[in-house]
């Protein structure tokens, strides 16, 4: 690097762990000198952040244990998710100074990265380079292989997509169309609804806020029953989906967000549906699949590229606004994948 050796690094911090919904108090913002050089022989790469990414599954790292597949944050370390970032300085020949990078990162304005084998290359330059964290990230490949892998979609099957307004949902509304599938969702508010209905090309939306009866809403919208339902909700909305699933239905459990600030999780009431109605009912995650990932991303790219797929986000500008953003998710204030800008250069 040239003569400045080091930098004041704002960061966001993991402060306490949660019990119901995070809160911005969970988290603090700190400031940190930060060198601007790769110790010699790490093999790591030191990165400039440029957009973070605020998702739900975030929020189980912030529980102190909770069984999954991914380990809490730690107290007082700078919080971890994925982020594009420019390599300003390199000690591995995979990465090059100047490249641009997406991958797992810190919330921070310039991380040091040691496993450089989970950083992906930017090298397709016509799209929104925020668009890596939604519809060319993880998000984006979440919704193409539990959609197309775990719901096997036909032509002419009844489609129900719960959040369908969030990073996932309407990119699952959108491949149910491009399938030949009829589509329904819903979201918590008017402006969602609008936008599913007249941008994102759903068939139908319903604000689920406006439902007394979630059985009777799924009823009217479905009156035939629903072949896939891609849930990312869970809670009373799966359990009305279940009386209204058709046999041999297929069910992909993608989130729980319902859940995500009740101390004592709802249970499901309605699993005989299962049986009776022998439904295929699959969690899943996309780390399962990553050998389909270079196949989503030739395809997701050329349906953008034809206009055959839109992408809505929701962009905080500033790092010291990521608390509030990712609080916000659980609150329903975000429309569409919410992103932080730390830097556009």
């Amino acid at each position: 690097m040239e003569a400045e050796k080091t930098v004041r690094n704002k960061q966001v911090l993991f402060r306490s762990f949660i019990t119901g919904a995070p809160r911005e108090e969970n988290m603090e913002l700190m400031t940190a000198e930060t060198e601007l050089m790769v110790p010699a022989g790490s093999g790591a790469v030191l990165v400039k952040n440029l957009y973070l990414s605020c998702d739900p599954y975030m929020r189980g790292r912030m529980r102190e244990y909770y069984g999954s597949y991914i380990p809490p944050f730690q107290p007082h370390k700078v919080i971890e998710g994925f982020g594009v970032s420019k390599v300003i300085d390199s000690d591995t020949p995979s990465f090059i100074v100047g490249d641009l990078v997406c991958g797992m990162t810190g919330w921070e304005e310039y991380s040091l990265i040691l496993k450089v084998d989970g950083l992906r290359r930017i090298e397709i330059s016509d799209i929104p380079l925020p668009y890596y964290l939604g519809l060319l990230g993880m998000p984006g490949f979440t919704a193409y292989v539990g959609f197309l892998e775990v719901c096997s979609p036909k032509n002419g099957d009844y489609v129900f997509v719960s959040a369908a307004s969030g990073a996932v949902g309407q990119i699952v509304g959108q491949l149910a169309k491009l399938n030949g599938c009829f589509v329904v969702g819903s979201a918590g508010a008017k402006r969602k609804v609008d936008l599913l209905k007249n941008k994102l090309g759903f068939d139908d939306a319903f604000n689920y806020n406006d439902e007394l009866d979630l059985d009777l809403a799924l009823k009217r919208y479905f009156p035939s029953g629903i072949d896939i339902y891609f849930d990312n909700v869970g809670g009373p909305m799966l359990d009305a989906a279940l009386l209204n699933m058709r046999t041999h239905g297929r069910i992909a459990v993608c989130g729980l967000v319902s859940q995500h600030g009740v101390s004592d999780p709802e249970g499901i009431h309605n699993l005989f549906c299962l049986i009776s109605k022998r439904i295929q009912m699959q969690g899943f995650l996309q780390s399962d699949y990553l050998h389909l990932f270079p196949q989503f991303l030739d395809k997701i790219t050329e349906y953008y590229r034809q206009g055959k797929i839109v992408y809505i986000e929701d962009i905080v500008e500033g790092i010291e606004n990521a608390p509030k953003a990712f609080v916000g998710l659980f609150s329903g204030r975000n429309t569409g994948k919410q992103v932080v800008c730390v830097s556009e250069d």
